[in-house]
């Protein structure tokens, strides 16, 4: 693997474990709070990372998402926690998918990042490019969750 892939992969899973640590001690309450001022709560950030991540490597491969169909209602662009359901995953689930996907991402993706494939709407066009993004935009929702604690 190149170098700045493993830098890459290495900045996925450090923010990943800054985000986890940073929600480590949420209860399953908190997770649920909507705080003033927001439409969303730290449960629904957390799904909406995970999601996020796989979604925008299923745009640039075309390949399925390893993810179950269900998680596009509850934790989609536009959706809100109003879609939950009873089986919407726990806060506890969510943390646990989310510490294990930078490790599939880079056991299914890893010798691929450079192949290119059409590009998004965006202009990505190999998993390199989209992983970039994707760390960018959860640390937009790491703020975002950070900012619901300071509210709680």
């Amino acid at each position: 693997m190149k170098k700045r892939h493993e830098v890459l992969f290495n900045q996925l899973e450090s923010y990943r474990n800054e985000l986890l640590s940073i929600v480590d001690t949420v209860s399953e309450e908190e997770a649920e709070r909507i705080p003033a001022g927001f439409n969303s709560n730290i449960r629904w950030n957390l799904g909406h990372i995970y999601l996020d991540q796989y979604r925008w490597i299923q745009a640039v491969t075309k390949e399925p998402a390893d993810v179950p169909e269900e998680f596009s209602s509850w934790f989609g662009y536009g959706t809100s926690p109003a879609n939950f359901t009873e089986e919407t995953p726990a806060v506890s689930e969510l943390k646990e998918l989310l510490k294990t996907q930078p490790g599939r991402i880079k056991e299914s993706y890893g010798e691929r990042l450079e192949k290119e494939f059409a590009p998004t709407e965006m202009g990505m066009h190999t998993i390199e490019q989209v992983l970039t993004r994707t760390i960018f935009h959860e640390g937009m929702h790491l703020q975002t969750i950070l900012d619901m604690q300071k509210c709680m």
